[in-house]
Order: structure tokens, then C-alpha cells, then sequence
């Protein structure tokens, strides 16, 4: 649990990928518990022009500021593609939701410098690292 916690203690920039603009999503239940919790998230969706009172982007390269968590909510065949364009922007954490697996991707995330979290939910690593 300890790289969990420095990774949220160091962390102030979260892109969540595939933020839904439906409340009852855990996207959208993570994103807002991250806000209140005083990150900056960032939702990409392509589909959607603002969430959670943020500007909301299509893709990773469309966020103008430097992001420290690529927070993933897409299945788990899209995530390379996240990956490529997270190292690109200069992320500095991969986090795979609850669900979300690609090992390959996470090894290409990892070589390229990223810290990889994967099939765990931050809401629920933030919530124990507050009880500690």
C-alpha cells in the first residue's frame, strides 16, 4: 500500500479516461469524490464538452496542463492506446480501474519511466490511506 499512498499524496492533476456524464457510473462517482477530495481531474470524453464543472477533452493530447494520474475507466482493449498517449503527454501514473487489465500495457508503461496501478480503485486506496 505505501507506493499507493505516495502515488496519491504527490499526485494533484487527474485525467480520468472515459468519465461518464451519468452520476450512477463509478466514473462519475470517482471523479467527483477525487474533486472533493482536492485533486484537479480533468474528464476525457469525446462526447461530452464539460463534466463536473470542467472543461471536458476528447483525448489525452487535448489537455493544454501537465497531468500526474491517467486515471482509466475505458475496457481494457483500449488501454494501450491510453498508455501511448499518456507516456506522450508525460504522465506519471497509470491507474487501471477495478476491471481494467492489459499486462502488456502496463510493461510498455512501466519501460517508458510511468508507475503502473492496475485493477484497483482509487477511490477506494484514497479512502484507506485517509483511515492510516
Amino acid at each position: 500500500m505505501k507506493p499507493i499512498a505516495e502515488i496519491l499524496k504527490m499526485a494533484r492533476t487527474i485525467a480520468v479516461v472515459g468519465l461518464s456524464p451519468k452520476r450512477y457510473r463509478p466514473s462519475y462517482g470517482v471523479a467527483e469524490y477525487l474533486q472533493k477530495a482536492g485533486y484537479r481531474v480533468i474528464p476525457v470524453n469525446p462526447l461530452e464538452a464539460e463534466l463536473l464543472g470542467e472543461r471536458c477533452y476528447p483525448d489525452l493530447e487535448a489537455i493544454p496542463e501537465a497531468v500526474d494520474i491517467v486515471d482509466i475507466f475505458r475496457r481494457s482493449e483500449f488501454v494501450p492506446r491510453i498508455v501511448e498517449a499518456a507516456i506522450r503527454k508525460g504522465a506519471k501514473v497509470i491507474w487501471m480501474q477495478e476491471g481494467v487489465v492489459h499486462e502488456d500495457a502496463a510493461r510498455r508503461a512501466q519501460a517508458a519511466g510511468l508507475l503502473v496501478v492496475m485493477d484497483r480503485c482509487i477511490l477506494k486506496d484514497h479512502r484507506r490511506m485517509a483511515q492510516v
